[in-house]
């Protein structure tokens, strides 16, 4: 007798296990559809600017011949991005468009310089589509040269003189 209680409890283990909806969540399983999101962003033109000073020496005395120097400016702009690169006339006492001046400590004396896209060239200003440098961003940094020039003058006062150009990019 207590042999026939196993076989029933066995034999009903079974049944259950093969009835429909007990079966299938067990054994079989099914897929889903898939499911599918978007990774998105923007980009936007954008430009980045550095540049580096024109020292023209510490030891000028008389201004009887020309006096030259350089300077590199950094313009990293995204791809295909039109730009324009543009130099303000400084903060010399004079100073205007692409007449520019350097001023002494002492305030009242103050030498001529010139700044241009090419050596002897063309002068470079702040007016865009006149004497800026234009260009396209290509995602990397490009390297422009600023020429820098102090033309035969008279010799003002010894002292330092400075002028400090904004760089400006339009974009």
């Amino acid at each position: 007798m207590f042999a026939s209680k196993i076989r029933k409890i066995v034999l009903s283990a079974a049944v259950i296990a093969t009835l429909p909806g007990f079966a299938g969540a067990a054994v079989y399983t099914k897929n889903a559809p898939p499911a599918s999101f978007d990774v998105t962003m923007k980009i936007v033109a954008d430009c980045t600017i550095s540049a580096n000073g024109i020292d023209f020496g510490q030891t000028q005395g008389l201004l009887s011949r020309a006096v030259s120097g350089s300077s590199a400016i950094s313009v990293t702009c995204t791809n295909t991005t039109p730009y324009n690169v543009g130099l303000d006339q400084g903060t010399g006492t004079g100073s205007s468009g692409t007449t520019r001046y350097m001023a002494g400590t002492n305030g009242n004396a103050t030498v001529r310089f010139n700044l241009s896209q090419s050596q002897g060239g063309t002068p470079w200003g702040n007016t865009q589509g006149t004497d800026t440098m234009a260009g396209t961003g290509t995602g990397t940094a490009q390297q422009l040269t600023v020429y820098g020039e102090i033309p035969v003058q008279n010799s003002p006062t010894p002292d330092s003189y400075k002028s400090t150009i904004t760089a400006t990019v339009y974009f």
